[in-house]
């Protein structure tokens, strides 16, 4: 089968870029027409390059009145009819993408774009920020007769930047507070308002001051605005799920099970369908691989970080065990040590089920890109000795555990927990101990089959290859001894007894005081 060339839009955030130079567009322009029609201000939240300034970008050009951009879309049908549809409007657009606030302030950034319109419209740039701007929307109507639309991008990445940096944020925040106050004191000179954000920063000020802003975030009928669903993926991807299929030798449903399992799931409203990952998806595509693109993007060290600081159990993750309410997810305040609200917001966690009696979500992982990458950074802050230079990575655990070296998985297990921490105030061993034996075994289950149990009348965890069968159980405080004991009276092996493969039986005793592994007795 020979493959057929379309120009995929990685990377591409101009929609006249896209439009115009032949690139495949998933079509989200309904939604522009349902919010120009109501008008208003409004606010949305999604993770990064899920596609939030492709479509502002996308309002951008609507509303300069650039017709011929959206010929053949949802919205020309739609507003056919309207005389006054594509009318051009003054467009203030604030992206804060591209700018490092570490070393660059951003009340410079502001200075730049208001020079740049003042110029446009014959202002003399004098006065405090907020009162340049606001000279500006009355310069924009004086010049156009016609009120102004204000798009913002990315409007946290400052505030983001500045997690860690206490002075910084303060600094930002107090930036924001004099300067975006104009949209409310100055709402009789606007048309239209969209903000968008990785996060929705309560008690700053585009939020507590700007009561009138339509937080659309968690709203089903927008709940598709970004990503990628299952039938625009169909329509729109046709051909490179057929290439792609052919790439990884699978049937075209195999094909499209396995994408789904590495990008799909992400759900931001509780009815909603699931969404792809847009940026995975496409760069799945282009490379012909399943990868963690995404992902690979932006490691998430604060979260990490702040996952061991709350001790968050990270069998949590995965079993569906925790529950936000609606206030906690849209809201994200500094002086919240709670990861949960970030982790959501960032795209690490999703919506899996609502109880509405309750008023209470179930959040999880989306897929195994978000799942097996989480948890992979999240390793090693547990037990810094988990790296591939000294040979205690999940890669080699997995090629000891294929190839039989039980010896060798006791000496990663013995140096992965030589190198947890030690400090007074630091959690206790049984809380590493858990974490980091969950960590493990979960990351080493992508490559082979494996089950972590808690319950009684299972081994502890059961590994199996082609070739080997391993049970194990784990005792803090106890002898291995002890731990393979329990593995013949509870009979654990004997669902194993006409199986070819080579058995093994592996008593591991930890001891709590030291936080090491003290004992490994392995039985054939």
């Amino acid at each position: 089968m020979s493959e057929t060339f379309r120009r995929l839009p990685i990377g591409v955030q101009s929609f006249e870029k896209l439009r115009s130079s032949g690139f495949i567009y998933v079509d989200k322009t309904s939604y522009i027409h349902s919010l120009a029609l109501r008008g208003g201000q409004y606010f949305l939240s999604r993770p990064r390059r899920f596609g939030k300034s492709l479509f502002l970008s996308t309002l951008k050009a609507y509303w300069e009145g650039k017709r011929e951009l959206f010929e053949g879309l949802a919205i020309a049908e739609l507003e056919k009819d309207d005389e006054k549809a594509f009318e051009p409007y003054p467009v203030f657009y604030f992206d804060f993408n591209g700018e490092n606030y570490q070393n660059t302030p951003l009340e410079d950034v502001l200075d730049k774009m208001l020079s740049e319109w003042e110029a446009r419209y014959g202002c003399k740039g004098q006065g405090t920020l907020s009162g340049r701007f606001k000279d500006l929307l009355v310069a924009a109507r004086e010049k156009t007769g016609k009120d102004s639309v204000v798009l913002v991008d990315e409007y946290d990445k400052p505030l983001l930047e500045a997690l860690e940096n206490n002075e910084l944020e303060e600094h930002n925040k107090a930036v924001f507070k004099g300067f975006f106050g104009t949209l409310k004191s100055y709402d009789e000179y606007l048309q239209f308002v969209f903000i968008t954000g990785v996060t929705k920063f309560s008690k700053v000020s585009i939020f507590s001051d700007l009561n009138q802003l339509n937080d659309i975030t968690m709203k089903e009928a927008y709940a598709n605005i970004c990503g990628i669903t299952e039938a625009e993926l169909l329509e729109a991807f046709a051909p490179e799920i057929e290439q792609m299929a052919g790439k990884l030798r699978l049937g075209r449903d195999e094909c499209l099970a396995a994408l789904r399992q590495m990008y799909d799931g992400y759900h931001f409203a509780p009815y909603a369908d699931g969404v792809y990952n847009p940026f995975s998806l496409l760069n799945a595509f282009d490379a012909g691989r399943l990868e963690a693109y995404w992902f690979a993007t932006g490691t998430p060290t604060f979260l990490t970080k702040q996952v061991k600081k709350m001790r968050l159990e990270a069998v949590k993750f995965t079993n569906r065990t925790i529950y936000a309410s609606g206030a906690v997810m849209t809201d994200y305040r500094f002086d919240n040590p709670d990861p949960i609200p970030l982790l959501y917001q960032t795209g690490y966690l999703t919506i899996f089920d609502y109880d509405a009696r309750r008023q209470r979500y179930v959040l999880g992982f989306p897929n195994d890109e978000v799942k097996y990458g989480f948890l992979s950074s999240l390793l090693p802050v547990y037990t810094p000795a988990s790296t591939a230079a000294q040979g205690t990575d999940i890669f080699t655990v997995d090629e000891y555990i294929e190839t039989g070296n039980i010896e060798g998985v006791g000496d990663i297990f013995k140096a992965l927990f030589a190198g947890i921490p030690y400090t007074t105030d630091d959690a206790p061993f049984e809380h590493y101990f858990q974490s980091v034996i969950y960590l493990v075994f979960t990351l080493l289950g992508r490559y082979v089959h494996c089950e972590v149990h808690s319950s009684k009348g299972r081994a502890d965890c059961i590994v199996e290859t082609p070739e080997y069968v391993y049970l194990f159980e784990f005792k803090v405080g106890k002898s291995a001894r002890e731990a393979l004991a329990q593995i013949e009276a509870k009979g654990y092996a004997e669902k194993y007894a006409a199986d070819k493969r080579k058995l093994y039986k592996i008593g591991v005793s930890f001891d709590g005081e030291k936080r090491s592994l003290e004992e490994w007795e392995v039985v054939e």
